[in-house]
């Protein structure tokens, strides 16, 4: 019997836990603030009792889970109509470099190390902390950038190139199924799709075809399963 209690409390856990991010919303798993932290750890603590703890009542556990999710869910929306009380619930921004100065007495306060803001620096492929004008610890952990103007990459608008208008790709074929809503979405058919196959690749059917996609600039990418490859590097 134990077993079989366990079996479903276990699946429901895990059940809870793949609805909660969809309640509480996509930014909770991107932008993870202290107030997200602690709520995440609860919850974790939680589903794991709830899945084994037999000795710890069914209802208590499941009621504490739409309790905390309640309360994450409402501090969100609170911190989502005041600016005030936002900081306080998810923290605000520290600025660690400023006019490419090192604010020491901020890394202080946050106990934040050099080595740790070197080290955010070379994730932003920066090794030499003159290069930076301004250097934000965000709320969420990460290190916000800007490079002194010497340093900053040369865009196209800088060098007076046309600039084609982009499209968002979308995707015709994945893991060589047609997709079909994708192709009804923007006028496209299936007999379009093979005539435009058969302009790249003679011969080919989309039983060949493992992905596809219409690009940014329209053009059309094929993948194939057979890829022709002689010599893979990734060899079993």
């Amino acid at each position: 019997m134990n077993y079989a209690e366990i079996l479903m409390r276990t699946i429901l856990s895990v059940g809870l836990l793949l609805l909660i991010p969809r309640i509480l919303g996509k930014q909770t798993l991107s932008n993870m603030t202290s107030n997200d932290f602690v709520i995440s750890i609860t919850l974790g603590s939680l589903a794991a009792n709830l899945a084994f703890n037999v000795s710890l009542k069914f209802t208590y556990l499941v009621l504490s889970i739409v309790v905390i999710t309640a309360t994450s869910f409402l501090l969100s929306f609170i911190a989502l109509k005041s600016r005030r009380l936002r900081s306080w619930i998810s923290g605000s921004p520290t600025v660690l470099i400023e006019e490419g100065k090192i604010m020491e007495a901020n890394m202080r306060k946050i106990r934040y190390t050099m080595d740790s803001l070197d080290q955010a620096l070379r994730k932003k492929e920066i090794f030499n902390v003159e290069e930076v004008d301004y250097a934000v610890l965000e709320d969420n952990g990460q290190v916000s950038v800007l490079k002194k103007e010497a340093y900053q990459s040369v865009t196209k608008q800088d060098l007076g190139l046309v600039l084609k208008p982009q499209a968002f790709p979308v995707e015709l074929i994945m893991d060589g199924k047609l997709v079909e809503d994708n192709l009804k979405q923007h006028g496209l058919t299936r007999e379009w799709l093979e005539k435009e196959l058969d302009k790249k690749q003679k011969g080919k059917t989309l039983a060949d075809v493992f992905y596809a996609v219409k690009g940014t600039q329209q053009q059309l990418v094929f993948d194939f399963y057979e890829d022709g490859l002689q010599q893979p590097l990734d060899r079993e």
